[in-house]
Parts: C-alpha cells; sequence; structure tokens
C-alpha cells in the first residue's frame, strides 16, 4: 500500500471533466463517504452529474437523511460558486426533476439541468452524455418490474454493507459481494451488451464520436465499432468516475480508499469489467 509520501506525491488531482452518476444520495447504499473523499482529492474544471443523483424512490420508502449526503450536494454547490461548471442530467431515481424541462434552461445554485448533453473533449471528440434509462426496456415497458427489482436490489445491498463491515473488522479492502452475485446471471450479460450497443447507436445517429452514460452500476470505457462507449459505473457498489484528461484522453477511476485510487480502464485499452446488472434492475438500480 502507498505511504502518505506516495500520496503526496500522486494527489491531489486536476482533470479537465469529470463525470459520475447512480450516487443514490439518501439512499441506504450510497457510499456518500467514499465519493467525499474522492471529490477532496479530484477536482475539475467541469463535473457532468450523469442521473440519479438523488434517489426519489429511497426517499419514498423510508426517511433517511444523513449529513453525509447532504454534504455531497454542498460540495457541487461549492463547486460551481468556485468557478466549475457542474451540469446535471437527471436519471430514473431523480425523474421527479425531469418534470422541470419545460421551464429550461435552468440553473439552481449555479448549477444547469439539462436532458442530456453534447460534450468536446480537448482533442475534438464529441460525445453524447445521457443517464440511459431511456433504452432500457424494463424502464420503458414494464415500471412496476422495475420498482420489484429495486427492493430486491436494496436487500441484496444491504447484505453487501454487512458483509463489508466484517471484512472491514477483519482488516480486508472493501469488495462488492453484490457485484460478485449479480455476475453469476448470465443474462446479466445478455442485457449489458444491448443496453450498449443502443447507446452507441443513439450516439451514431446524433452524429456523436461516442457516448458516457449510468444506469446500470457497470463501468466501462472501451470502443464498440469505432465508437467510444463509457459508462462511469456507480457510488453504490463500485465506487468509479470518468475523467478526461487535459489532452482529452479519458480514464475510468476506481475509488479504492482516502488518497489512493487505481485505474481501471483507459480508452486504448481491451477490458472486461465484472457486471454489476442483475436482470430486471436496469430500471430500478441505474
Amino acid at each position: 500500500m502507498p505511504d502518505q509520501h506516495q500520496i503526496t506525491e500522486l494527489w491531489p488531482k486536476k482533470y479537465r471533466t469529470i463525470w459520475l452518476s447512480d450516487i443514490h444520495l439518501f439512499s441506504r447504499g450510497c457510499q456518500a463517504e467514499m465519493l467525499l473523499d474522492f471529490l477532496r482529492w479530484n477536482d475539475a474544471e467541469q463535473y457532468y452529474l450523469v442521473g440519479d443523483i438523488v434517489d426519489m424512490w429511497a426517499m419514498r420508502r423510508s426517511h433517511y437523511f444523513p449529513q453525509e449526503h447532504n454534504d455531497v450536494l454542498q460540495k457541487f454547490l461549492r463547486k460551481a460558486r468556485k468557478g466549475s461548471k457542474v451540469r446535471y442530467i437527471p436519471g430514473n431515481h431523480d425523474e421527479g426533476v425531469r418534470k422541470l424541462f419545460p421551464l429550461l434552461p435552468l440553473q439552481f445554485g449555479g448549477i444547469e439541468l439539462l436532458p442530456d448533453a453534447i460534450h468536446i473533449t480537448a482533442d475534438g471528440k464529441k460525445l453524447l452524455v445521457i443517464h440511459g434509462d431511456q433504452f432500457d426496456g424494463v424502464m420503458l415497458y414494464a415500471k412496476w418490474l422495475a420498482f420489484l427489482g429495486d427492493r430486491a436490489y436494496s436487500v441484496l445491498i444491504s447484505l453487501n454493507r454487512t458483509f463489508n463491515l466484517v471484512r472491514r473488522m477483519l482488516g480486508f479492502q472493501y469488495w462488492s459481494l453484490s457485484r460478485y452475485v449479480k455476475y453469476q446471471v448470465k443474462e446479466a450479460v445478455k442485457f449489458i451488451s444491448r443496453f450498449e450497443d443502443a447507446l452507441v447507436a443513439e450516439a451514431r445517429r446524433r452524429g456523436c464520436d461516442g457516448v458516457v452514460c449510468g444506469h446500470i452500476h457497470h463501468a466501462e470505457l472501451r470502443t464498440i465499432d469505432d465508437y467510444i462507449y463509457a459508462n462511469d459505473g456507480d457510488w453504490v457498489e463500485s465506487c468509479t468516475a470518468l475523467v478526461e484528461h487535459c489532452d482529452g484522453r479519458l480514464e475510468l477511476i476506481h475509488w479504492q480508499m482516502r488518497g489512493v485510487a487505481e485505474t481501471v480502464h483507459e480508452e486504448q485499452d481491451e477490458f472486461s469489467a465484472v457486471p454489476t446488472f442483475m436482470p430486471g434492475m436496469a430500471g430500478f438500480h441505474g
């Protein structure tokens, strides 16, 4: 493990752009402390909040408002006040915000609200930024299944928290039991592939070079038919973020612990991440 001297040399880091999604604030699965730690050690000229930032579904079920979750919101507001561009693209769990779309363009606290966005990288690539639930068949055609799956997912995340509490007591690092369980379901891999293909097809239709999305809690960065497919993951299980360097290079960061991160994947590499989706859950967690 890197010592404190090494950490000081590596961090903090400043990026051109950071994409974050599926934070699920005010749900019990949200790893707000990990995200706050990430935001302390990483900064950017612009941020994209790519949906499911606040979990309105969870808020309907229980009154769970820990201070750390409010601190995350305040952190983004402070970044906007200090000059960073912050754009918020709602997802299905914060779909109530989409009701404000008729009022667009809209800003609150310096944060711009958008249904989707086009981002131009430093090296000239045109990227569609969208949450992705619009391309999830469960959300489109059987929304009640999405809510049913959301409850099952909550149980799995609860087991994951208990499992990792025991691991910490024994001196082990975080390991996602929920990711492992979902990976055992073969249909998950099929869904992810269909989801990725649909998002790339939409980017192609809009004349873009690629797409950045969230929704399925499966962090990934690769090319599909010469188009960039980037999914920035989530802050419930994987604790991942997509970043753009000053030269336009994209990188997927998996936040491990305070001041120490692991590079999961870079744009040029071939990488097959562990799926973090269970069939029927695309519409309820992502």
